[in-house]
């Protein structure tokens, strides 16, 4: 007997929307934990919220910047510990409404709403 054809996987990535510019614009701003002044700043994925599943991460208009040892931080006691009583939704919106490539991600939105 030989086995069947094999299904190709679709790549968890595809459908994910990166952006250089806009990390780097993230980046460019100090740690969002408030009174933070700590370099170097990361630019750290925020997958609450965003229906990434494991291993995945989520699009790049939903970065925010951190310093290094919050953004360890998050990723060890996990998001839904470390954004209890940061609106980190607010912080994501004003980085898009902000960000070099507002109009790309906007459309993107759009599009995805859409679809």
């Amino acid at each position: 007997m030989m086995l069947p054809r094999r299904i190709p996987k679709q790549s968890k990535r595809a459908s994910r929307w990166r952006s250089p510019a806009h990390a780097s614009f993230v980046r460019s701003h100090e740690c969002c934990i408030p009174g933070c002044i700590a370099r170097p700043i990361e630019f750290a994925h925020v997958r609450k919220g965003s229906g990434a599943g494991m291993g995945q991460k989520p699009d790049d208009w939903r970065g925010v910047s951190l310093c290094a040892e919050h953004h360890r931080r998050q990723h060890n006691i996990g998001e839904e510990a470390f954004w209890r009583g940061i609106d980190v939704e607010a912080l994501i919106s004003e980085f898009i409404a902000a960000s070099p490539r507002r109009a790309q991600i906007q459309q993107e939105q759009r599009e995805r709403s859409n679809a």
